[in-house]
């Protein structure tokens, strides 16, 4: 069974970057992968998923500008670079992982997900 853990959250000012990385305890082959947050009092939110495989990847037009997914096949490692980041990035930010190929941007198909890592954006 695939676990997943993020790390790199924490507090920074609006306006600076913040990168976060997923481990994973076993290849994420076979998997597309996937980071989401969620606000309190909102529901879960897509950000972006990439293929483990070709490297492909796609973007919620929210974070599509400022925000950018890749991965390190070799370390089995998920990150997610985030720059210029908002007070309304608040959030809970959650890897996930599944093996669908299909509707990649509901949080409802990813069978794997971390705990999640807080990121809190001050004004």
């Amino acid at each position: 069974q695939l676990q997943l853990v993020e790390s790199g959250g924490g507090l920074v000012e609006a306006g600076g970057s913040l990168r976060l990385s997923c481990g994973a305890s076993d290849t994420f082959n076979y998997y597309a992968a996937a980071w989401f947050r969620q606000a309190p009092g909102k529901e879960r939110e897509f950000l972006a998923v990439i293929s483990w495989s070709s490297g492909a990847y796609y973007k919620a037009d929210s974070v599509k500008s400022r925000f950018f997914i890749s991965r390190d096949k070799d370390n089995n490692a998920l990150y997610l670079q985030m720059n210029r980041l908002k007070e309304e990035d608040t959030a809970v930010y959650y890897c996930a992982a599944t093996k669908s190929t299909d509707r990649l941007t509901t949080s409802q198909i990813y069978s794997t997900w971390g705990p999640g890592t807080q990121v809190t954006v001050s004004a």
